[in-house]
């Protein structure tokens, strides 16, 4: 059977305060109360108090995905002023300090702290994740081996996160180099079947270096309880259109991946190494810089290189009908990235954060 190719989307979103810009907690407010009376199992709490996630319905395609995301953000954005904040989607706030922010108060989350500490309370990031449904476990094994070249490709046109305790990080995407703290996170290493994989997670889980697969962070990983690959790896982008464009990208490599195991082909594997090369070159330089082609041993400026994988994957597109959700990539590629954009601001501003924070608000709520 082949695969059904859903998707599921999932966003963290900043709560802000309207006159400091700063992060405020939103448990002191019934915010979130209210979001699960009219959203349900959509919306819930992350770690930090400034952080809310929202996740889709599973989609059948892409453009239910976007009525689900676009939903969700303008119920989100609706909710926040309701209780006196500001909704942003940004990876990193560009000034908050996370020594500052409050743990939410769930026992999942405060043994988290306990077993990671400094590392846990300073991971004060925001991510899109998004879901392919692929319910053959072996297939999902192997389309998460071959999916893991493209990832740098996918981080770079997400990054949304320059900036860091007031600082110009000079990364686009330094949401990646906060994250890569924890355990179990970055790129995997291949798996030749599921059954290692699952071998893999049985010995860390009786070893007690986890107590369920939910604990492995990779950017790509089979999800442990839906038959999805998720990809973990972006930055929230700044526009919701951005995010849709994103997950149709991830969406349609998926489906050329399929097409190649079914011809017995595959996309050639590269050592975990080589592909960490290119996902340093990904959230350090964003759009404007350069992956290595491994194939022709090279480097190559990135934007070139997304245009040939819009070529790559253009027969899925059609098969899967998100043409115009594809279209945003080269949107993306046309406009600059949430990261490109707020360093804009921040040049135009003379270095003003809280008009950063005031586009990013803006952007968020855009196209809505």
């Amino acid at each position: 059977m082949r695969p059904s190719f859903s998707l599921g989307i999932e966003e963290e979103y900043q709560t802000v305060d309207p006159l400091t810009r700063d992060l405020r907690s939103h448990i002191e407010t019934e915010m979130l109360a209210t979001g699960k009376l009219r959203l349900e199992e959509r919306v819930k709490a992350e770690m930090h108090t400034s952080v809310v996630e929202v996740g889709t319905r599973i989609c059948r395609n892409i453009d239910e995905a976007r009525e689900d995301i676009y939903d969700l953000r303008r119920q989100m954005i609706k909710l926040a002023e309701e209780h006196g904040l500001k909704l942003v989607a940004g990876a990193t706030h560009p000034f908050a300090d996370w020594r500052t922010q409050q743990i939410y108060p769930d026992p999942r989350y405060h043994q988290v702290v306990k077993d990671l500490q400094l590392v846990a309370r300073s991971n004060l990031i925001f991510g899109l994740h998004v879901h392919v449904g692929i319910e053959d476990k072996e297939m999902a094994i192997r389309i998460m081996n071959s999916m893991r070249y493209f990832l740098p490709h996918i981080m770079a046109l997400a990054t949304n996160s320059p900036f860091w305790l007031g600082l110009n990080t000079g990364y686009k995407g330094y949401r990646a180099k906060v994250f890569e703290n924890f355990p179990r996170t970055g790129i995997p290493d291949a798996f030749a079947t599921y059954s290692e994989f699952d071998e893999y997670v049985k010995l860390l889980v009786k070893t007690n270096c986890i107590d369920n697969a939910k604990k492995i962070w990779w950017d790509i990983r089979p999800h442990p309880f839906f038959n999805t690959v998720e990809v973990r790896a972006c930055d929230i982008p700044l526009r919701a259109e951005e995010t849709v464009a994103i997950a149709a990208l991830i969406q349609a490599t998926a489906a050329y991946l399929c097409r190649l195991h079914e011809c017995n082909l595959d996309f050639r594997q590269f050592a975990r190494p080589l592909l960490m090369e290119n996902k340093f070159r990904a959230v350090r330089y964003g759009l404007d810089g350069k992956l290595i082609d491994f194939g022709r041993q090279e480097e190559v400026p990135l934007r070139d290189l997304i245009e040939e994988y819009l070529i790559l994957v253009d027969r899925e597109v059609d098969e899967l009908g998100s043409r115009e959700a594809i279209e945003g990539i080269r949107n993306i590629l046309h406009t600059g990235t949430g990261a490109d954009r707020q360093l804009k601001v921040f040049e135009e501003t003379n270095g003003d954060l809280k008009a950063v924070v005031d586009y990013m608000a803006e952007e968020t709520a855009q196209g809505l």
